[in-house]
């Protein structure tokens, strides 16, 4: 048996650690937002057009795009932050004080809760364009363009598939009109590196299987090959969540690995931050800096190049073990963004335990995921029924040799139902459905030695389909994470 060690590195070039910061509320003014055609302030998001709608002459003009970041990421060096990405200044004030410019009245807005405010004596709506150093204020926004009555039909669709071992209390008080619309806080990054990959690959000869009908076993004959994959690649907006709460996809109290399993989001379609686009809609804010989220974009932007990978790596059809990966990252940008969901929160009680079961719909694409509380009682009597049926057909079938596969049919329909409500391993899928491109590919590929009569089914330590970036399972990351307060706290 071969022991493997796996080697990761990340190399970052002194270019690379230049940093520039692109100022993206360039030009932007806290107060009124006007009506180009009627000078208005009463202007929010038509959900259906996407643009935004002055509500007193209906007039609709088009959001401003954000063009300031490099659109080219194969030629980016350094490291490229967005103003509304720097580091939260712990002590500063989120309640602000506005001139209204048309009465003269101040006004106050805590940046905490909202961005938006009225002046109490003329009506005309006051906004927070200008970033402000808490985190309140992103680069971009990407506007809703699911209604929320779409949003319920989805919601509803999705439980109603899923009634039948629901909660009885859940099913009665369910109701899709208590869904909502939030923007959550996201870092956008783009990524140019140059991976290199050494290790071992096996392909199959041979399988047969040895022995008589009570004892035979099956073993495997496969090539073993030495293996290196050296390329450039560009990573377009991998995307990671900036708010502390909703990192732990391993919470024992909320179902966060369920919002984290509706992206990804078009964020081609970003725009340039302005107040309107969240009026009506709830917000939360940023509370992490670059800092707490690098180690987690390297680790996923790994994934992202192993994956890449297989591509050149299907002749390998026993697995890769990679011994040492080397990320050499020489460029990327960093994007503050707000990303729109509809939400349904529930949250159960029992004894002394509580969990908070969402249902999220992406409110761009309508890709839709929940967690819906069982009932278990029904569940478990439903299991033992079908392991009873399992035990019948087993002794029926004692001439069929995997007869043995009907005793586990009761834990197996438990595991499949618990699953389908519950969707706990559901996740974002960073590693495939993060936009990236390979070029400049050289492969290596020399052959070692033939293996023979091996009983695993899968080469020992293959690990080019492994990902080491889930937080919904890998217990280090989140450790690492949620000590990010911790250590706030400790230093200040």
């Amino acid at each position: 048996m071969q022991k493997s060690y796996t080697n990761d590195i990340t190399n970052i070039e002194e270019s690379a650690s230049e940093t520039k910061i692109i100022e993206t509320d360039k030009g932007a003014k806290d107060g009124q937002t006007k009506c180009p055609k009627c000078g208005a302030t009463d202007i929010t998001l038509n959900v259906k057009s996407g643009k935004l709608r002055c509500n007193f002459c209906r007039h609709e003009f088009n959001p401003e795009k954000s063009e300031d970041f490099e659109e080219d990421i194969s030629k980016l060096k350094g490291k490229i932050i967005g103003s509304g990405a720097q580091n939260i200044i712990a002590d500063t004030k989120d309640v602000l004080t506005f001139k209204c410019s048309s009465c003269g009245a101040e006004v106050i807005i805590d940046t905490s809760e909202t961005t938006n405010a009225r002046c109490h004596w003329c009506r005309n709506s006051l906004s927070v364009n200008e970033q402000i150093p808490n985190g309140s204020v992103p680069d971009m926004v990407l506007p809703f363009s699911i209604t929320k009555q779409d949003a319920k039909l989805e919601i509803e669709k999705f439980v109603g598939k899923r009634k039948f071992f629901a909660n009885p209390t859940f099913k009665k008080e369910f109701t899709a009109e208590n869904v909502m619309g939030v923007y959550l806080p996201y870092m956008v990054v783009d990524v140019n590196a140059h991976s290199k990959l050494i290790g071992k690959g096996e392909h199959l000869i041979r399988r047969y299987t040895v022995g008589s009908k009570d004892s035979r076993t099956t073993y495997y004959d496969a090539d073993l090959y030495a293996v290196e994959r050296e390329f450039d690649i560009i990573i377009d907006d991998l995307t990671v969540e900036s708010n502390l709460s909703r990192l732990d996809n391993t919470s024992s109290t909320k179902t966060n690995n369920i919002i984290n399993s509706i992206m990804p989001f078009d964020i081609e379609n970003c725009v340039k931050w302005d107040a309107n686009y969240i009026k009506g809609y709830s917000s939360e804010k940023r509370d992490t800096n670059i800092d707490d989220l690098e180690n987690l974009v390297v680790t996923q932007s790994k994934d992202v190049a192993r994956f890449a990978a297989n591509d050149s790596l299907k002749f390998y059809d026993r697995g890769v073990c990679w011994d040492v990966e080397n990320l050499e990252i020489i460029g990327q940008s960093w994007k503050s963004t707000y990303l729109p969901i509809w939400l349904y929160s529930y949250q159960q009680v029992k004894g002394n335990k509580k969990l908070l079961h969402y249902v999220a719909v992406n409110a761009r694409t309508k890709e839709t995921m929940g967690s819906v509380p069982i009932h278990q009682p029904k569940l478990f009597f439903i299991s033992f029924l079908v392991e009873i049926l399992g035990l019948f057909m087993t002794l029926s079938l004692s001439d069929f040799d995997y007869s043995f596969i009907f005793l586990s049919l009761g834990f197996i329909f438990y595991f499949i139902m618990f699953s389908r409500y519950r969707n706990k391993k559901a996740r974002h899928k960073h590693e495939l459905e993060t936009t990236n491109e390979i070029s400049n590919l050289k492969q290596t590929d020399n052959f070692l030695q033939t293996k023979r009569r091996m009983r695993n089914s899968r080469m020992y330590g293959a690990n080019n389909k492994s990902v080491r970036g889930d937080t919904t399972t890998n217990n280090t990351l989140i450790k690492t994470l949620t000590n990010i307060e911790e250590n706030n706290i400790k230093n200040g």
